[in-house]
């Protein structure tokens, strides 16, 4: 899968995008942060608070609890504010 980081999310992993593909155990979007976590200081630092990470699936927003298509493009970014 493609994987997209955008704003802050993008300048704490250090890259604007990777294709991965996570170990089967990997199902939902929360899966998908948490092993991200873990694959260095980078990711850990941009996902320290998962639960405020927005993320679109195929340019769609979804929740934390959404599954994980077998292909397709992941887009990680921080809350939005207003202005």
């Amino acid at each position: 899968m493609k994987l997209v980081y955008f704003a802050w999310v993008r300048e704490r992993i250090g890259k604007e995008a990777e294709t991965l593909t996570p170990p089967d155990e990997v199902k939902t979007v929360a899966d998908l942060l948490e092993w991200l976590k873990a694959r260095g200081d980078g990711y850990a630092a941009a996902l320290e608070v998962p639960e405020i990470i927005r993320v679109a699936v195929d340019q769609q927003h979804v929740t934390h609890d959404s599954r994980l298509p077998e292909n397709g493009e992941i887009a990680l970014f921080p809350p939005m504010t207003g202005g």
